[in-house]
């Protein structure tokens, strides 16, 4: 389980470094280019629904890491959860 969180934790920096090289790679006028995308934007990068507050990339690419960290937690929580109630049915 833990190289599970691990491995969604760096789905999380790879999401956050993904969206930081396009917002580098179309600086001059990033928030005209990617304003038909903040939806996308948004859900796959939570911290960016705090526009108004100056994050820095690293703390960025560390609070999405720790978020889908989190929600892999989660994920994975229900899946064990889900695989007792097999387990036990199927012994029943």
């Amino acid at each position: 389980m833990k190289k599970r969180l691990v491995l969604w934790a760096g789905a999380g920096l790879l999401v956050a470094a993904f969206w930081a090289i396009c917002a580098f790679v179309t600086f001059p006028l990033t928030h005209q280019r990617l304003e038909a995308i903040w939806l996308l934007i948004d859900l796959t990068l939570p911290v960016a629904m705090f526009r108004h507050y100056p994050i820095s990339l690293y703390e960025t690419l560390a609070i999405n890491a720790v978020t889908y960290g989190l929600a892999g937690l989660a994920v994975e929580m229900l899946r064990k959860q889900a695989r007792r109630r097999t387990t036990r049915a199927s012994l029943a």
